[in-house]
């Protein structure tokens, strides 16, 4: 953790900066209370030890200043004039834990871990909520089908190791679901599951999204910043796409993998981190290696445990299960009660090849729901791809230099960038269009 102690007696500063330090927590000392107040403006703190008495000034009137500038800051307070009532004015104004002086090693361990504790669980709670709350249906790790069975056997089996996991397949099979499911089967289940998507951002901004910076880094970096390394650690870090990981930034990923290593953006210092590897990718990475787009020690790195996780198309004892899934989750959304797929619109399903995957039935379902005014899901309920069979499936048929108008060419586009995506953000960012631009066409699409 980033600690700041407040104290106006510099050797209480210095011995408890080494401690701490030596506990492998980043300390940061200030004498006053502008001093402090300058530190929170600068930098982001998980936990600050406060004297009550600085000079002539009273640390409980510095206590809402901190919050105010940081409000997940946990406040211990520490004083050698202990009372009851100070120690009760100091919870009401926002401290978590109060400490007499004089304190030993081991009292300042034990707030450590308890608030360490906390702040787990907090952390769990919150992806819990984020989770129940999604807008997708939750995905199912039950199959019907041999190589869908063998994926999650693997990938199973390999939970309980520290090795790297790598996941192959097409876009929106999932793999990110099967990342989370191998992490919640693992030792490492209490910890942390953090994502990093390796196409999102430009190579300077992933790699400090990744390790984290420090003030002045970069233009743009107004303050330091952990990296989701530092939040990952003792628990998964998933790297999605990781074929798309531009190559200045493998070195410094190999050397974390090997060495548990690394350095945030414009700082020399040494860290380590305790983080196990899932990797996913849609490419084909030995093709990659060979064409020197991607390093092949990273490669055989993270290649310890290669899982195929099949396309759709390829489950078709698992699509009406899913399907059915599917239609409860968006039905209760909609308000409505639907509860199955008339024979047509199941062999529409059946006859189609999916090229969006789980992300693409999910879409393709809920477009259904909204359309469908019965407790049925008719055949013409279903978007165009699907419901008239004349045409050529999505996927197939449209491409560039047809003798077709141009709006059916980006019609098509969006269509296919639409089922690969998970979220409309995700889509209107790649199509370099507003998501307000994104939802109108979308409209007029589902028109």
């Amino acid at each position: 953790m980033q600690i700041l102690i407040v104290d106006d007696e510099e050797n209480i500063r210095s011995t408890l900066t080494t401690m701490l330090e030596g506990l492998g927590h980043e300390v940061v000392g200030a004498g006053n209370a502008s001093a402090a107040l300058r530190e929170v403006e600068k930098a982001q703190f998980e936990v600050a030890f406060l004297d009550l008495k600085l000079d002539d000034e009273n640390g409980l009137d510095v206590l809402p200043e901190l919050l105010r500038n940081n409000a997940s800051l946990d406040v211990v307070v520490f004083t050698a004039y202990a009372s009851i009532e100070s120690a009760v004015e100091a919870m009401r104004r926002g401290a978590v834990d109060y400490l007499p002086k004089p304190f030993t090693p081991e009292q300042i361990r034990q707030v450590l871990r308890k608030l360490g504790k906390t702040r787990q669980l907090e952390g769990r709670v919150a992806n819990l909520e984020a989770r129940l709350s999604s807008t997708a249906p939750p995905t199912s790790v039950e199959t019907l089908e041999p190589a869908m069975e063998r994926a999650f056997h693997l990938a199973f089996t390999a939970a309980a190791s520290p090795a790297s996991v790598m996941l192959l397949g097409e876009s929106g099979t999932g793999k990110s679901v099967l990342a989370r499911a191998i992490h919640e089967r693992s030792p490492r289940k209490d910890k942390a599951f953090v994502t990093i998507s390796c196409p999102s951002l430009s190579g300077e901004l992933l790699e400090s999204e990744l390790f984290g910076r420090v003030k002045g880094a970069f233009t743009g970096a107004v303050s330091d910043a952990w990296g989701k390394v530092a939040a990952a650690d003792g628990g998964t870090l998933f790297l999605d796409e990781i074929g798309e990981l531009p190559l200045g930034i493998q070195p410094k990923l190999l050397r974390l993998l090997q060495e548990r290593e690394y350095e945030r953006v414009g700082e020399s210092r040494t860290r380590s981190a305790n983080v196990r590897i899932i990797a996913a990718t849609n490419r084909d990475l030995e093709t990659a290696v060979r064409g020197k787009n991607f390093r092949e020690d990273l490669f055989y790195r993270l290649n310890v445990i290669a899982i195929r996780v099949p396309p759709l198309r390829e489950r078709p004892r698992d699509l009406k299960q899913m399907a059915a899934e599917c239609l409860r989750f968006f039905s209760s959304q909609c308000g409505k009660r639907l509860t199955s797929f008339a024979p047509e619109a199941q062999a529409a399903f059946d006859r189609y090849r999916w090229p969006g995957n789980l992300r693409e039935l999910r879409n393709v379902i809920e477009h259904a729901v909204i359309f469908a005014a019965g407790p049925t899901v008719a055949l013409l309920d279903l978007p165009e791809q699907l419901s008239r069979p004349g045409l050529p499936p999505s996927g197939e048929g449209v491409h560039v230099g047809m003798r077709i108008p141009l709006e059916q060419l980006e019609n098509e586009h969006i269509r296919r960038v639409l089922a690969q995506t998970s979220t409309m953000e995700e889509a209107a960012q790649i199509l370099g269009i507003s998501r307000g631009t994104l939802y109108e066409r979308k409209k007029k699409l589902s028109a």
